[in-house]
């Protein structure tokens, strides 16, 4: 947990010991409560803060949250690592450990075909190599993050999916993806009507390929 504040630039409020071997956004997701970093994120429908009570009395002991209240005193045993922005906080964490792995990081991207180029890669070298692969379209701000933290030591090859809608969200996601290997699918007309032609999209969509030594595209 010290380590997490350090990386997500946190400040810790300790609790009892957790090793944390899983990461959750979603409480209903939650298979390993003893083990699991549960962030805390905001949305249009949903706070995450307000899922962290139901989430201790379940067995979570280690938070990430961008509030505090006066409810989370009575959790004695749970850590806090309390961040300005908790979204910030994952993707930094998610780079942090996307940097330590030794896998080939594959990254896959355009309008249409991902998740099915993706799986198509992965039923190829599966069988000769360990291979690892984003959770079904798990390729948004959020997704990706959670993608890469599923990178195991054991992986050699990493395939991951990356999904924008609107300008300037592929920058991040570059950041914490870092491919060696880019592959384009498709540039069509998904999400056209958030950038001013279809030049600007293809140039957003591939700024994943910026660290690239091989790109494969059509």
């Amino acid at each position: 947990m010290e380590e997490i504040a350090r990386v997500t630039n946190g400040n810790w409020k300790p609790g009892c010991p957790v090793n944390v071997k899983e990461y959750s956004i979603d409480s209903r997701s939650v298979m390993n409560p003893e083990h699991t970093l549960f962030f805390a994120l905001k949305g249009k429908n949903h706070d995450g803060h307000d899922y962290i009570a139901p989430l201790y009395d379940s067995g979570v002991r280690a938070f990430v949250v961008s509030e505090w209240r006066k409810e989370f005193d009575a959790l004695a045993e749970a850590n806090f690592i309390v961040v300005a922005d908790v979204l910030a906080a994952l993707q930094a964490l998610a780079a942090a450990h996307r940097s330590r792995s030794k896998a080939l990081v594959v990254g896959i991207t355009g309008s249409n075909g991902k998740t099915i180029t993706k799986e198509w890669l992965y039923q190829l070298l599966a069988e000769d190599i360990p291979v690892y692969r984003s959770p079904r379209s798990y390729n948004s701000q959020v997704g990706v993050p959670l993608s890469l933290l599923g990178i195991d030591d054991r992986a050699e090859v990493a395939i991951i999916e990356a999904g924008i809608s609107r300008p300037g969200e592929m920058a991040r996601l570059e950041a914490m993806i870092r491919p060696a290997v880019g592959v384009f699918t498709h540039l069509g007309e998904a999400h056209g009507e958030n950038f001013p032609s279809e030049e600007a999209k293809l140039k957003e969509k591939t700024r994943l390929f910026k660290s690239c030594e091989q790109i494969v595209c059509k």
